[in-house]
């Protein structure tokens, strides 16, 4: 029965008379009752046993601590508020077992320690055999070279597109990381894009080293990302494949125009909206694909233009390509001053001329 009368006694005496070498005593002693029994335990018995620990944790040594966090780290039911009290100390050596191995520590507490404590924290939590994008998007921005370097290498983190922007945006200049992210097999193709303009020659040879089948793609890539014209380069692409399919699909029925593009883009969904331009411009992907990774909008504002989009459905395609950096008033305001100046006929005859000219080298997707 838990907590039986000796285990009560032991706890009392500790807290009212015993010395912190009795409290460390008694800590260990109930680590011990409850890592042998705790298959068997209820929630009620449970939170006893994180009330008896709450009270016992207080003033004892690192040691015991650390003793404690290693013991109850990969119990699935270990009690919730110990749990979160050892993930919390400042100790990396207390808090770190239990942040890279507890499946009992809620993602909102793993957000919140990412926000508050050390890097030594972050490099813990970064070790985790899954991570959320919620928890990522914070390591992303706070984290060191470590932490990013551990966190591209765990198959088991998930990124948003902002935060893969952010990961690609921190690998300039770090021939690891880059390394580390561009093996990644969920990377996005835009993002994949963007890494290779700016990684070095080591960086490429390693991400060709990694996969000599795909050694191909990744020099086309290379290509694209310089601002070269390979053709069929877009047509290849796993990326766009569902893309071409789903709107495809719309414009064969007639049903694709700018509702559509509008809320592709509020939606995140880059290969939807690069297909959709490009179908309504009548344009290669990999030319649209290119507009979008490029750092200036002029080129998306005259596609844009060109396929009668209104404002609004233009600042959300921006707004996409801008990714987690965004846009500020600014530079929106500059954009929608280009934007309305920029004569339908102009803009349509620009793209005429830009049709043309990428007609011998690059398909079309239709």
């Amino acid at each position: 029965m838990v907590p039986h009368e000796s285990l009560i006694s032991t706890v009392e005496n500790a807290l009212r008379h015993g010395a912190p070498a009795d409290r460390a005593e008694a800590l260990r002693y109930v680590g011990d009752l409850f890592e042998f029994g705790s298959e068997q335990f209820s929630d009620d018995q449970i939170a006893e046993f994180d009330d008896i620990l709450m009270r016992l944790i207080a003033d004892v040594e690192t040691s015991a601590r650390v003793l404690l966090a290693n013991r109850l780290a990969p119990i699935r039911n270990a009690p919730p508020s110990i749990i979160r009290n050892l993930a919390f100390d400042d100790a990396i050596d207390v808090a770190g077992p239990v942040l890279t191995r507890s499946d009992r520590l809620p993602n909102a507490a793993l957000v919140e320690n990412a926000k508050t404590k050390s890097q030594l924290h972050l490099l813990a939590i970064s070790r985790r055999t899954s991570l959320e994008a919620a928890v990522t998007d914070i390591l992303v921005e706070r984290g060191d070279r470590r932490v990013l370097q551990s966190m591209a290498s765990n198959p088991g983190a998930i990124f948003s597109d902002a935060g893969f922007a952010k990961l690609v945006e921190r690998s300039a200049g770090d021939d690891i990381l880059a390394a580390c992210v561009g093996t990644r097999r969920d990377i996005p193709r835009h993002h994949f894009l963007k890494l290779l303009a700016k990684a070095s020659q080591t960086v490429r040879a390693k991400l060709e080293a990694e996969d000599p089948l795909n050694t191909r793609e990744i020099q086309r890539a290379v290509a694209e990302a310089a601002g070269l014209m390979q053709a069929k380069s877009a047509s290849v692409s796993r990326d766009y494949a569902a893309a071409r399919a789903s709107v495809g699909a719309l414009r064969t029925s007639g049903r694709l125009g700018e509702n559509d593009i509008e809320a592709f883009a509020r939606a995140g969904r880059f290969e939807e909206t690069t297909v959709a331009l490009g179908l309504l411009c009548d344009l290669p992907v990999a030319a649209v694909e290119r507009a979008m990774i490029q750092e200036r909008a002029e080129t998306i504002l005259i596609f844009a233009r060109a396929a009668g989009l209104s404002w609004r459905s233009t600042k959300a395609v921006l707004l996409l390509r801008a990714g987690n950096g965004g846009m500020g008033p600014q530079e929106l305001e500059q954009c929608l001053a280009s934007y309305s100046r920029l004569k339908l006929k102009t803009a349509q005859e620009i793209v005429r001329f830009q049709r043309k000219r990428l007609a011998e080298t690059e398909p079309r997707l239709h």
